[in-house]
């Protein structure tokens, strides 16, 4: 777990312009709650390439695909101008 945060703060700090992101909200194509005879799920929309990269081992010519949930008290914080003694670095 901690080298995908370590590749993902690598790759938004060095290379944000290179480093796509998108709201699943944006292309969630179907879902379904979870209930007695299944789990939940979702259905999303997404490049044919990146499909073939979810199967099967991965190779390391292959781009990393990550799901990631930013908390909704952090996209508060991060509107605000009032900086925390815990958010200094």
């Amino acid at each position: 777990m901690n080298d995908l945060v370590t590749a993902l703060r690598f790759a938004l700090e060095k290379y944000p312009a290179s480093t796509e992101v998108v709201s699943i909200r944006d292309i969630l194509m179907d879902s379904a709650r979870k209930n007695d005879k299944r789990p939940a799920w979702v259905s999303v929309a997404l490049p044919d390439e990146m499909v073939k990269a979810l199967r099967g081992t991965p190779r390391p010519d292959e781009d990393l695909l990550l799901l990631v949930r930013v908390p909704k008290d952090v996209l508060t914080r991060s509107e605000s101008l009032i900086v925390l003694p815990n958010e200094v670095r």
